[in-house]
């Protein structure tokens, strides 16, 4: 039996997952009337046709590689693509791994006449979304000129009346105008965000987030101005505050943004740093030199403390990374790790014991059958014969299916080099959370850095490791949280630079809080 995945989609937040089922169900009795196995499914959802960054999507036309399935099976053509030539090269994509596109509800015969008809059908598609696009385009135009409120709720500040006019809400403007001035004044937006909710003040019946003060602080609108694609619209939105109140405040804010408060910088050790001089806790640093570059440190938070020196991120957060490479990313604990992931996925999905049940229960089927077939051979056929015999070939039917859709699972699922080759590069580019999974907590002494594990490296290499002679400036670790090795980099310091010293001089050792 031919075998097909269904390919599912909706564009707009404002469809529902009825649209989904409504694909679906669709596009199961198209397969059941021709009988095809559905195999598999992909969804994306509120994802526009007009380009094919869809993550289902993608993840399809990736497994489409491995030549699993004979087609891909849509509702109609435009839920694949509505850009006429996305829909060629992926079509040509499918073609090359022997699939083909079916409509469940396009009734597009395999012949010169379908593929002009399928053409047709795309143009069409495109068409449109195109025009629809357009007319949108142009309707919210015609609302903004007309000066009347979008669609959605207006922000905190304003109000929208029955005729979908926006008019000032005075105690939230008065809300605003006290947001902007305390931050003009130096409070941060945690501050603000605590002083409204201590005075029981709310961001449209709900508790000031130091997001929604973030959001408040950069929104142009509350000048009174909306722009968008080049164009200025004054008659929306009464004004709150002034333009030039609103481009101080975007200037205090570019100033602030090399500090903690950086939306798009990690600091993949923030919270695990401490200062071996005074116990205090490095914090997130920044600022620009002198060519107006923006550098990231570590920075002790004590400003007393003898070695009160800040530390560039880059630097640090790699002599951090090369150690979790040095003590978990050996071949024999990579082997380890991926063995544990697979082990686990395994049980997670228990795919092969139910596959040798489902093949152990069809082989009885038709060792039954063929008992039967015997007997109507030899002469004995009754009603009940009859009954059991459909009932039997109905059952291996079913079977015959559900082994075709568990090989199929079990042929796509990850391999051992792939998870492999996953840990591999997560070792290189740790995450944030890996990082504190893995790390109890980096110290900063004055000529070396300790690096405390959460957990004891399952390798040989370590096992014999013995602590060496701290020196007299270091603190020594309690012997109770000793574990059996720790690692010890020493390093030289030249301005906030880290240099790490040659390899001969750098004490590889491993410290674990066990």
């Amino acid at each position: 039996m031919k075998r097909a995945v269904i390919y599912a989609r909706y564009s707009s937040d404002r469809q529902t997952e009825q649209s989904i089922e409504g694909q679906l169900r669709d596009c199961y009795y198209y397969a059941e009337q021709n009988k095809i196995i559905v195999v598999g499914t992909y969804i994306d959802r509120a994802m526009t046709g007009t380009n094919d960054n869809r993550a289902d999507f993608q993840r399809m036309m990736r497994d489409s590689d491995k030549k699993l399935w004979d087609y891909v099976l849509v509702y109609k053509l435009d839920r694949f693509s509505r850009n006429k030539y996305e829909m060629a090269i992926h079509r040509k994509h499918l073609k090359d791994n022997g699939i083909k596109i079916l409509s469940a509800k396009e009734n597009i015969p395999d012949s010169p006449e379908g593929i002009l008809l399928e053409s047709l059908l795309e143009g069409m598609n495109q068409y449109y979304s195109e025009e629809l696009s357009q007319k949108t385009r142009r309707g919210m135009r015609e609302t903004r000129i007309k000066g009347l409120a979008p669609g959605g709720r207006v922000p905190f500040g304003w109000n929208k009346t029955a005729e979908r006019k926006v008019v000032l809400n005075e105690a939230e403007a008065e809300t605003v105008k006290e947001i902007f001035k305390a931050y003009l004044q130096g409070k941060t937006m945690r501050q603000i965000s605590d002083e409204l909710n201590a005075r029981h003040i709310l961001n449209k019946d709900r508790p000031f987030l130091t997001s929604t003060v973030y959001t408040i602080l950069h929104n142009e609108k509350y000048t009174g101005a909306l722009k968008i694609h080049g164009e200025v619209y004054d008659n929306i939105y009464p004004a709150i505050i002034t333009a030039e109140t609103f481009q101080k405040t975007q200037a205090l804010l570019k100033e602030n943004s090399t500090g903690k408060h950086v939306p798009d910088v990690t600091y993949l050790l923030r919270g695990k740093v401490d200062c071996g001089c005074c116990g205090k806790r490095y914090n997130s640093a920044g600022g620009a030199d002198r060519t107006g570059y923006i550098r990231r440190y570590y920075k002790c938070v004590n400003k007393n403390c003898a070695e009160h020196k800040s530390i560039r991120k880059d630097d640090l957060e790699n002599i951090v990374i090369n150690a979790i490479n040095k003590v978990f990313g050996t071949a024999s604990q990579i082997e380890k790790f991926t063995d544990s992931v697979l082990r686990r996925l395994k049980e997670k999905r228990g795919e092969h014991t139910n596959l040798k049940l489902m093949k152990k229960e069809l082989e009885k089927i038709k060792k039954s059958i063929e008992g039967i077939l015997k007997a109507v051979e030899m002469g004995v056929v009754t009603e009940s014969t009859k009954e059991r015999l459909e009932e039997l070939e109905k059952q291996k039917h079913e079977l015959t299916e559900n082994i075709l859709i568990e090989e199929t699972k079990e042929q796509v699922s990850i391999s051992k080099d792939q998870v492999k080759e996953f840990i591999y590069k997560a070792m290189k580019e740790p995450t944030k959370n890996m990082i504190d999974m893995l790390i109890e907590k980096v110290t900063i002494f004055g000529d070396k850095i300790v690096i405390t594990f959460r957990y004891k490296p399952d390798d040989e290499t370590f096992d014999s490791a013995r602590p060496k002679k701290w020196n007299r400036y270091s603190k020594n670790p309690d012997p109770d949280d000793r574990g059996s090795c720790y690692i010890q980099i020493k390093y030289r310091r030249r301005s906030n630079m880290l240099t790490q010293l040659s390899s001969c001089c750098v004490i590889i050792e491993i410290f674990i809080r066990v």
